[in-house]
């Protein structure tokens, strides 16, 4: 009987050797994988929700800004996921999915394609998980369509006007600006891809604030460049082809872009030997203040790639917590219940280090 007894004893603490084994090799599997929310051990680590995000596309230089501020913010308080969606919706929609196969318990969407968050906002609804819309606004419809929709972003109407309002202030204190003396704005303008919100209010508003200064304007030219530094050369090659010194400012829809103009100029001599052509961008990006500081580049407008990460991630953290968003646990102010504004702000060579 004992050996009876001791051979069970054994053959029980084998198995539970081999049980122990085969958990952790499959906690090994899952390596890198964001755990769903409370799978976890360990007291504070178990009450870190998951948020899965996508972005539109990592190679673009302001959504890089805004991915890293994410997961910067993101620690200690949450654990996050975050995927490219290589600029394609349905890469996106399939993403969400698998967040949603995941169980994550919040998302954070950088839309592809503004119009189609409405699929986005079905997915979430029907899975009960809350989404924060960053960067690219819903329609508003769509916006309407559940209470655990939000968005975090910038009015993009006010970087259009900070854009028109450096030419005008440039144009204004130099005289000889205006190239013709016909007291006219002669302009080339660089859009983001056709369509997209910020590309349109953007191009609209910054000849506006022009126009409201008091100074006429001339569009030369206009075309789209994608938000792509290596196409905003090509287009400006294009302009610089049709219109040379007739041009007499370059509004660029972003930062990219301006840069992008700016190498077109450089090779027609331009920033050198007295010749020159004002530049606006959109973004402060890191590149774009390094050509203000140049003097190649006449201004930007920050958009606070920092503070829309750092927002979008407290609201994101708090709906996928339970809790009710306000001012006290995002540190934002929610405008509507359902809108996080974060401020554009002028930027030159003299207040760079604001945007730094």
């Amino acid at each position: 009987m004992n050996k009876k007894v001791v051979s069970m004893v054994v053959a029980a603490a084998l198995a539970a050797t081999v049980a122990g084994c085969g958990s952790s090799g499959k906690t090994g599997t899952n390596t890198g994988t964001a755990p769903a929310a409370g799978s976890t051990s360990g007291g504070a680590a178990a009450a870190q929700p998951t948020i899965g995000v996508a972005i539109y596309k990592f190679d673009d230089t302001f959504m890089t800004g805004v991915r890293n501020a994410i997961s910067a913010a993101a620690e200690g308080k949450a654990k996050v996921d975050i995927v490219d969606s290589q600029n394609s919706q349905p890469t996106q929609n399939d993403k969400v999915d698998l967040f949603i196969t995941k169980k994550v318990n919040g998302l954070a969407i950088n839309a592809v394609d503004r119009t189609a968050a409405g699929v986005i906002i079905d997915k979430a609804k029907g899975a009960n998980i809350p989404v924060v819309f960053f960067n690219r606004e819903p329609l508003a419809d769509d916006m309407k369509k559940w209470d655990k929709v939000y968005y975090v972003g910038a009015k993009a109407e006010q970087s259009g006007t900070m854009s028109g309002q450096l030419v005008v202030d440039y144009f204004k204190s130099h005289p000889e600006a205006d190239k013709n003396k016909d007291g006219a704005l002669q302009y080339v303008m660089l859009k983001g891809e056709p369509g997209h919100q910020d590309a349109e209010l953007r191009t609209k508003f910054s000849v506006k604030a022009v126009e409201d200064a008091g100074i006429k304007v001339e569009k030369l030219a206009e075309d789209t460049a994608m938000w792509d530094r290596v196409k905003g050369q090509e287009k400006m090659a294009a302009f610089l082809a049709s219109h040379g010194d007739k041009i007499e400012a370059v509004f660029a829809n972003n930062d990219d872009m301006a840069l992008g103009a700016i190498e077109a100029l450089k090779a027609k001599g331009y920033f050198k030997d007295n010749k020159y052509i004002p530049v606006v961008g959109v973004d402060a990006t890191a590149p774009a203040l390094k050509a203000l500081e140049d003097g190649t580049m006449l201004g930007t407008v920050l958009n606070d790639a920092k503070n829309q990460g750092k927002a979008t991630l407290n609201l994101a953290q708090v709906l996928a917590s339970g809790q009710t968003p306000s001012k006290d646990n995002i540190g934002y102010e929610l405008t509507d219940g359902k809108y996080v504004w974060v401020p554009y702000k002028k930027i030159t060579k003299e207040n760079m280090n604001d945007a730094k």
